[in-house]
């Protein structure tokens, strides 16, 4: 499928979403359990998606007769440089969240949040944990 098709597909899922949860916002009087958030999920997922098939398409058709333009940022996403500055930038996010994420489980878990809540997120927490000390190993072995 070509690059343009899916674009419009994305942008399309997008309004579906943000039509349907404006929908359910406004026909929705007394909503009880999950009907409670959905409407403001499909809210938020219909922007974000849209926002990002808009952008895809505005950026293919801005550069779209400007090859000196394509070539230059092509270059530049190739760069052996920009790949390292975003890697070490990606891994101190990653040092920075571990520590964050840490003592906001604590506090959770101190003014007694719900242990479903802490929990959900006391598992996600090592998944992210788990999945970084997978690849340490995976790389170590590789390099």
């Amino acid at each position: 499928m070509k690059k343009n098709t899916w674009s419009y597909l994305i942008i399309i899922l997008g309004l579906i979403l943000l039509g349907t949860g404006l929908y359910l916002i406004k026909t929705i009087a007394d909503p009880q359990g999950i009907m409670r958030a959905l409407p403001y999920v499909c809210v938020g997922l219909g922007c974000g998606i849209f926002g990002h098939g808009m952008g895809n398409n505005i950026s293919r058709k801005a550069i779209k007769n400007n090859p000196d333009i394509e070539k230059r940022l092509e270059i530049d996403r190739n760069d052996e440089r920009n790949i390292a500055i975003g890697n070490r930038a990606k891994a101190k996010a990653y040092d920075m969240m571990i520590f964050v994420f840490g003592s906001l489980l604590i506090s959770f878990a101190l003014m007694g949040i719900d242990m479903i809540t802490v929990l959900l997120m006391v598992f996600a927490y090592l998944f992210v944990a788990v999945y970084g000390i997978y690849y340490r190993c995976k790389y170590d072995k590789e390099m």
